[in-house]
């Protein structure tokens, strides 16, 4: 296997028991991380750990610590924490079946693929059995896995030819909406607004094609390390242009319904040239602008 696995066990639903893997199914090495640099000597920084009063410490002397209050902490050692540790299980018992798109985005952590294991040639087919049932019922499968000494919640669903596998939140570790969005208040706005909003979306309405968003600022990072390596001045990295027309939505929406229902947004819209001729004398009128344009080179 490419990947190393994540984790390595098994799927348990009542005396069902199917050997899998799991791997990630994100990578991190596209992103660019930096590293603090002594210039004068191209050599790495260390950090010294000190303690304010005393100076630097020697590793053994370090004990982890939780803060009940300001400057008060609760000393635990690495056995004591190690103790209260989850037992790592070789199994994941799906506890409990849900409907696909029953689950708040919100509590979504990170995505895993799930692949039956090289190991057990019975495998696959207990795999595709799974897969298949939960795909003709649209149900997610929920359980918990122990990694590392710590639990997390998941949720299995079919994905292509496969399993995905994503840890969710626990509950207390997701804010309350309420508490956030209780400065917005509930009044109601004009419905050609809305309406015309609704058009402007469907306009730009489409299916989502994740490669056609590019990280300009990762690319541009990558080509000025490439030319620095190498002795030579960066290239240009294209980037789409931002609109020129940018104005306030409000405005413009307020603008449009005016024009729609045939009102006027101000007492200045719609106001059009008496004629033609008009419109060039007022034009003429004008003085010319100094400077004009800059010729190339």
């Amino acid at each position: 296997m490419a990947t190393r696995a994540y984790w390595s066990g098994r799927i348990r639903l009542a005396l069902v028991s199917i050997p899998v893997d799991i791997v990630p199914a994100t990578k991190t090495a596209s992103r660019i991380s930096f590293n603090q640099i002594h210039e004068p000597s191209g050599k790495r920084i260390r950090y010294e750990k000190v303690v304010p009063g005393i100076g630097p410490v020697d590793p053994s002397e370090i004990v982890k610590g939780y803060e009940v209050e300001k400057g008060k902490y609760v000393l635990l050692s690495d056995e004591e924490i190690a103790d209260v540790k989850l037992e790592a299980k070789k199994s994941i018992d799906l506890v409990q079946f849900v409907d696909q798109g029953a689950i708040d985005p919100i509590y979504l952590e990170k995505p895993y693929y799930m692949i039956p294991s090289e190991d057990d040639e019975d495998a696959e087919e207990a795999y595709i059995v799974l897969r298949d049932a939960l795909r003709k019922t649209k149900k997610i499968g929920l359980g918990q896995v122990v990694v590392r000494g710590e639990g997390s919640i998941i949720a299995i669903q079919p994905y292509g030819k496969g399993l995905l596998m994503e840890t969710l939140r626990y509950a207390d570790e997701v804010k309350k909406p309420e508490t956030v969005f209780e400065g917005i208040t509930s009044r109601s706005v004009d419905k050609d607004l809305v309406e015309l909003a609704e058009e402007l979306i469907e306009k730009k309405a489409g299916a989502f094609h994740p490669e056609k968003f590019k990280d300009a600022y990762t690319v541009a990072l990558r080509e000025l390390i490439d030319a620095k390596l190498h002795k030579r001045a960066p290239r240009e990295i294209e980037e789409t242009p931002p609109a020129s027309n940018v104005i306030n939505l409000m405005d413009a929406l307020k603008r449009s319904v005016g024009q729609k229902t045939g009102g006027k947004a101000d007492a200045t819209e719609g106001r059009k040239p008496a004629s033609r001729a008009a419109s060039k004398s007022k034009a003429r009128a004008k003085p010319a602008r100094k400077g004009g344009r800059r010729r190339a080179a």
